[in-house]
This record gives C-alpha cells, structure tokens and sequence, in this order.
C-alpha cells in the first residue's frame, strides 16, 4: 500500500510540474494586457513609439474604424423636424469658422489615442520587434488574423529586399539555445501569445535557402535510402513525379524515414543511442530486445501538441555526441522541463532528413 502511495504521490507531483511548466507565471492584470499588445518592447508604449508615423496613423484609423462598427445602430421615432435643428442640419455660411475636429495632432497624441483604443479592440493585435540580418529591426502591428506569409508580405515592402520564397520568420530562445521558422501557413500572434511578458525570445527575419527542400529535392526524403550519389542524379522530371505521388493527392504522404538517433536521458547528461522510426502520427522507437515491426515499436512523441526546434552548441552544453541535435516540445515551455525531447544525429545531412521529414508529418495533421 506503501508503494502505491509513493507512486501515485510522484504522479501528481509530474503533473503539477507540467501544468506550471506549460502557464506561464501570474502577472497582475495590467502586465497581461501589455503583455497582449507589444513582443519585443519593454512595455507597450515604447513599441508605439517605434511604429513610423504612417504605421501608427494606420493602427489608430484601424481601431477606430473597428470600434466603430462594433457601436450598435440607434433607430429613434419619427419627429417634426424643427427649425433650429434643420439650421444645424444645413451647411455653414462661408463667414462661419468651423470648429476643428478633435483628432490627435502629435505623435503623443496618437499613442496616447492608441493605448486607449487596443484596450476595447475586439480583434487582438501585437506591436512586434523583427530582427535583421543587418543587426537593425523593424517594428510592424500585426493581427490575429494574419498568416506569417502575410506579416512577411509587410516586411518586403518594409525592407524592399526580394521577395523569394526563402525568406522566413524564426523564433529564437536564448535559455533553451534554440531556433525555430515559422510556418507561413501559421498565425503569428498565436504563435506568439505561449511567450512570457519578460521572455528575452527574439523574432528574426532571415533567408533559409533550406526551407522548402521538401520540393526542391524531394528525392532525399522518398528515396533516402539510395546511396547519395544517385540522388544527385535525380533529374527535373524525376523530382516533379515525386511531388505529385507524394504532395499533390488527396492525402499528404509522409516520410517513411527510420535510423539510429542518440537519445539525452532525462535530467542527465548522457545520450544513449536507439533505432526511431518516423510515422505520420509521431516518432517511435526499438525497444530492447524488440523487432522493427510496427507491432513492437513504442511511441516516443505524438507530433500533436510539439513543435519541432533545432538548437545551437549541444555538444558543449549536454555533452551532446554532435551539434546536429533537435528538440521536441510543446510551444508553452520556454526553459528546462523534463517534457523535453531532445535527440541527436551523427551528421548535418541526418538532420536535415529528420527536421525537414517532421515537419511534413506535422503539415499533414
């Protein structure tokens, strides 16, 4: 009975862990409503302030449009129309000094105006602070509703750089030293609300040449397991048939990838090496003394509810047997928590073939 106490006291334990690991810490309700409206940017009045002029003048006619659609249409009776109010009604002599309309004039003004509209706007929006190759940034408002191809779209005519289709947005957490890219099927403010008012997380408009090798050289993922030097010579048409067999049907096709990865023990800094295979649904694993048939493999992750990251100098900071590792964790966890997923591959190639094959698996969710 002992036993069973310990055992479902260390149970509660784990999942009082995670709950705290997955809610960020309480902020007073002032801090959340910041929170809400400024990623980057001490607080939410330093971000306007970095919006240029033509940009907050679009957010504050934004918001008082929407607000204005939100006022319900008063219908009144009928009445005599009087005099008095037929005069008001009409138009001023040309000697008669028209008030003038009571908008704001300075840059104050506007942020001041700002600040009190996003508070009642229904539609959440963010003001974001998108770092540049350069060591420069870019401060935009972006909106619930917007994809990050959309947000992207802003940044070209913000930057005037080309507007190929390597160009990303990526999140950076210094604490975990990892990377991720966005999808540009993803809405950024979503992505963004799992970050903590005082995370020092950074966004980053880059150029990945890798991004969409899925379609470039479709070959290394539905034929990895050919010897490289016959998949250099997979020509154009090849490469075309393999995207629609695999892309254009009804249903996306996954990557029927497997192979020896090295597995980080839990709190420990020791990586122990076990055969995964890649599924649709997620990653599974040999168990010792197992067969690779589908009926023995053991789930490792469901690809649900993470997202995948690569991470930066591994080898130094676990011990890592390389630097090509990547993580598997759900989005709200943003320092250490056992509900990591950490896995490495002997080569940079290997983990191109894993990264890029989970995050076809996660499209096809």
């Amino acid at each position: 009975m002992d036993d069973i106490d310990g055992m479902f006291s260390h149970l509660l334990g784990e999942i009082d862990s995670l709950s705290q690991s997955l809610q960020p810490a309480e902020l007073s309700q002032d801090s959340q409503r910041e929170t809400t409206f400024s990623i980057g940017f001490t607080d939410l009045n330093e971000s306007l302030n970095e919006l240029e002029d033509h940009d907050l003048d679009a957010l504050v006619a934004d918001l008082g449009s929407e607000l204005a659609s939100e006022e319900p249409i008063r219908t009144e009776p009928c009445a005599v129309i009087q005099e008095s109010e037929l005069e008001a009604a009409l138009p001023p002599p040309p000697n008669r000094i028209q008030s003038p309309r009571n908008e704001p004039q300075t840059k104050t003004d506007k942020i001041r105006l700002a600040l009190e509209k996003l508070k009642e706007a229904k539609v959440r929006k963010l003001i974001i602070k998108v770092m540049l190759s350069d060591g420069g940034f870019k401060t935009l408002m972006v909106d619930e509703r917007q994809t990050v191809r959309e947000v992207l779209d802003k940044l070209f005519e913000k930057t005037h750089c080309d507007r190929g289709v390597d160009w990303s947005l990526s999140e950076t957490n210094p604490e975990l030293q990892i990377e991720r890219s966005f999808e540009d099927h993803e809405h950024l403010v979503e992505l963004l609300s799992t970050w903590s008012r005082h995370s020092e997380n950074q966004i980053h408009f880059v150029s990945r040449p890798q991004k969409y090798v899925m379609f470039t050289d479709p070959q290394l993922f539905y034929m990895w397991k050919m010897k490289k030097r016959c998949l250099s010579e997979v020509n154009h048409q090849a490469r075309e048939l393999l995207i629609k067999e695999h892309f254009g049907g009804s249903a996306l096709i996954v990557p029927d990838l497997e192979g020896m990865l090295h597995l980080k023990e839990d709190g420990k800094k020791v990586w122990k090496p076990r055969y995964f295979v890649l599924r649709a649904s997620g990653i599974y694993f040999v168990p010792k003394g197992k067969s690779k048939m589908s009926s023995d493999l053991a789930c490792f992750v469901h690809f649900e509810k993470v997202n995948i990251y690569t991470t930066s100098n591994y080898k130094q900071k676990y011990r890592a047997p390389t630097d090509f590792c990547f993580m598997l964790k759900h989005p709200c966890i943003q320092k250490e928590s056992p509900y990591i997923k950490l896995l490495c591959c002997d080569d940079e190639h290997t983990l191109l073939l894993w990264v890029n094959a989970i995050r076809i698996a996660k499209v096809h969710l």
